[in-house]
């Protein structure tokens, strides 16, 4: 029995917020651990990244949407697709701290408001589409 394409894409964000959150939990940790040794924020950011968009890809290729694409090809395709809601994220966190003055360890957590929904519709529609 297939479910209406409704409830597969309710039970896809479900799925992807259960990633999402052990991610973060990987990200944030990675950031606030090289936040806390003394590499600037920025730094940790790219490097946090880079680790839990691999995290990313991992999970959400094998639990979320059982992806038919070869898995280099979805790889690509992942850090491309995070890479844009990085940059938007990125200019975000820059834009909180620096500008709003908001604490380097907050506006991460803030900066989610907006690169969890669009990483799901970009990876949804088009990394693993």
């Amino acid at each position: 029995m297939r479910l209406p394409r409704s409830k597969e894409s309710l039970i896809q964000f479900v799925k992807f917020g259960i990633v999402g959150c052990s991610n973060t939990l990987i990200g944030f940790g990675a950031y606030y651990a090289l936040v806390w040794l003394g590499v600037h924020y920025m730094v940790a950011n790219v490097v946090s990244w880079l680790v839990s968009v691999f995290n990313a890809f991992y999970w959400n290729n094998k639990y979320v949407f059982q992806n038919q694409t070869p898995w280099l090809r979805a790889l690509l395709k992942t850090y491309a697709s995070y890479g844009f809601s990085f940059l938007v994220g990125t200019a975000l966190l820059w834009a909180l701290v620096e500008l709003v003055h908001v604490s380097e360890y907050l506006a991460p957590l803030l900066v989610l408001v907006v690169t969890i929904p669009l990483n799901f519709v970009m990876n949804k529609f088009w990394t693993f589409k």
